[in-house]
C-alpha cells in the first residue's frame, strides 16, 4: 500500500502546485488513499520531498534536485543518449540501453549519487540498478523519466 500511495504523490506532485500537507491528503483522498496528516508528513520525509519557489509567493512540493554541474550535465547526456526503456522488479531497476552503451550509463548512475541507489551492474545492453527499497526504485524512475523526457528533474 505505501509502495502504491509513494508512487501516487510523485504523480500528483509531478500533475499538480501541491502546496501543503492538507492539499496533498485531499488529492489522495480523492484517489481512494485513506491518509492522515501524520501519513503524509511521513511520507514527505521518506520521499524526501523538497518545496520549490513560484510566482506570487507560493510554494509547491517537487522531488529533490540533484547539483548542477558541467559533469551532472554530461552525465546526464549519456544517460539521455544511451536510455531505450526500464522496468521495475521490486527494488531492482532493470535498464534496457543501447547496445554497448550499458556500462557508460550505468556509470552516469552511479556518478549521480542518488541516495536510493546502492549500486549498478552493468552488461551491454542491460542495467540491474540495485535500490534501498522498492520505494527507492520508484522514485529513481521518475528521477531517470525526467531526465529522458528533457525536464528539470526535482
Amino acid at each position: 500500500m505505501k509502495t502504491g500511495r509513494h508512487a501516487k504523490i510523485i504523480e500528483l506532485i509531478g500533475k499538480y502546485e501541491i502546496e501543503t500537507q492538507e492539499e496533498l491528503a485531499e488529492y489522495l483522498k480523492k484517489e481512494g488513499f485513506e491518509v492522515t496528516q501524520a501519513t503524509v508528513s511521513r511520507d514527505i520525509r521518506k520521499l524526501k520531498l523538497t518545496k520549490v519557489a513560484l510566482q506570487g509567493g507560493r510554494q509547491r512540493y517537487a522531488l529533490p534536485q540533484p547539483q548542477d554541474s558541467e559533469e551532472s550535465r554530461r552525465y546526464i547526456r549519456v544517460l539521455r543518449e544511451g536510455f531505450v526503456s526500464m522496468e521495475m522488479a521490486q527494488n531492482i531497476l532493470v535498464v534496457k540501453t543501447v547496445a554497448g552503451m550499458a556500462m557508460a550509463v550505468a556509470a552516469a548512475i552511479d556518478a549521480m549519487s542518488w541516495q536510493e541507489v546502492a549500486g549498478c551492474i552493468a552488461g551491454d545492453d542491460t542495467i540491474m540498478c540495485a535500490n534501498r527499497s522498492t520505494d527507492d526504485t520508484l522514485l529513481v524512475m521518475e528521477k531517470i523519466r525526467r531526465i529522458v523526457e528533457d525536464e528539470k528533474v526535482r
